[in-house]
């Protein structure tokens, strides 16, 4: 009996740890989830680290422009219809993550952020007027671009204090302090960013919990952020439909 229990236990140890080695082996796949354009229109090239990414435009001029950064498994080229519904007199520059509508490579966190900073410095000869905003796993790039450079607005969408953090609460049984790469600790570099900043979490999110958006607006300087909790908002509600993130990124954009 107790050869038995032994060898249950060696069988469930290494059953654990093959696991935690597949986890450590496939975890992008199950951050990124890359999306063909369905309106390959209108297109931005960029050069970066040797890879073609593309970038979904709605030109106008003047100063004003938006820089935005979507969610895992988000389309931007058709999220630039609804901002240009939303934003008729703001030039709208949308990233295609890497393997995404088009882009070049294989997404990960220090490639993205790579791309942030090419886009922002092409939008910011364009533009003296740069707002910035993020939705779910964009909450990452947009805190980093806001908290590096001089972006006038900061707007994030159903966001997280960490990856880390969600991953620790949606898998509590893995070691995920220890097999996690890309962590996209957006509390780590909120409390650089000056500009004002608006959140909005969504009050029956199942994906990111608003508890994480409270995390994050902690970590900004006191009276640089503030949160706007949202009942009868879900993580995928569309941009359009929620008053609360039209009244957001119109307000983040509007001049003094």
């Amino acid at each position: 009996m107790v050869r038995g229990l032994g060898w249950a236990g060696v069988a469930l140890a290494l059953g654990y740890g093959g696991l935690c080695l597949l986890m450590a082996m496939t975890q992008r796949s199950f951050i990124y989830f890359p999306q063909p354009a369905a309106d390959p229109s209108g297109r931005l090239e960029m050069m970066v680290e040797g890879k073609r990414i593309l970038v979904a435009h709605r030109p106008h001029p003047g100063p004003r422009a938006l820089i935005y950064f979507g969610g895992n498994a988000e389309d931007v080229s058709l999220t630039r219809g609804d901002l240009a519904l939303l934003l008729p007199d703001t030039a709208l520059y949308l990233l295609h993550y890497r393997g995404y509508g088009g882009s070049e490579g294989q997404p990960s966190e220090a490639a993205l952020r790579a791309d942030a900073q090419a886009l922002y410095s092409l939008v910011a000869r364009r533009h003296r007027q740069v707002s910035v905003a993020g939705r779910s796993l964009g909450t990452g790039p947009a805190v980093h671009l806001a908290a590096t450079q001089p972006v006038r607005r900061l707007v994030l969408l159903v966001p997280f204090d960490s990856l880390l953090a969600v991953a620790r609460n949606a898998m509590p049984w893995l070691p995920v302090d220890l097999l996690l790469r890309d962590r996209w600790d957006a509390a780590a570099e909120a409390p650089r960013v000056t500009a004002p900043t608006t959140i909005v979490a969504a009050e029956l999110d199942q994906v990111v919990p608003p508890a994480h958006a409270r995390a994050l607006q902690a970590a900004f300087r006191p009276g640089v952020a503030e949160l706007l909790v949202v009942s009868g908002l879900d993580h995928n509600t569309p941009l359009l439909e929620s008053a609360a993130i039209r009244a957001a990124l119109r307000g983040g954009l509007e001049l003094p």
